[in-house]
């Protein structure tokens, strides 16, 4: 028996697990609440025009692989921001397919205004995690995605949108 009083791993019921994945899940909520709250852009929203801001001139496909999203998201994305009045998109002057993105000072008014962090806080935390304990929880949430037969493609979609 372990002279220590931490709990053994192996004595762990499942129910304290769920409980701790509600928490995750509820402060990425949170924090998705409050940042449609005070600016009215939704946090995937706020994700992209910060990427944008901080690479301006930035490319449709460069914008999804910084946010580690489909390019079909990131279209969207920009197509909604576009809208109001949140970017700005330049053709490419050799390649028209090609576009060149850019906030508006509306957007970094908004900008100014989120709570951070900027990327949500799911994205922040894991990058504050030593590369042991990322690969732990990736091995690990491998072995429940297995177990839940889930559709890994809905790993490119950001949890904002879900």
């Amino acid at each position: 028996m372990p002279r220590n009083n931490a709990p053994s791993t192996l004595t762990i019921p499942s129910n304290q697990v769920l409980r701790r994945f509600r928490v995750v899940f509820n402060a990425i909520r949170s924090h998705f609440k409050q940042i449609e709250k005070q600016v009215g852009l939704g946090g995937a929203q706020v994700w992209a025009l910060s990427v944008i801001r901080d690479q301006p001139g930035i490319g449709m496909s460069d914008l999804a692989k910084g946010m580690d999203v489909h390019q079909s998201t990131a279209s969207n994305l920009v197509r909604a921001l576009q809208q109001k009045g949140l970017l700005r998109m330049d053709k490419d002057a050799q390649d028209k397919r090609h576009v060149h993105l850019y906030t508006t000072p509306a957007a970094l008014a908004l900008l100014a205004l989120v709570p951070g962090p900027l990327e949500g806080v799911l994205p922040s935390a894991l990058e504050e995690l030593s590369p042991q304990t990322l690969q732990r929880l990736d091995h690990d949430l491998g072995e429940l995605i297995a177990r839940l037969k889930a559709d890994e493609t809905a790993g490119r979609i950001p949890l904002a949108q879900l």
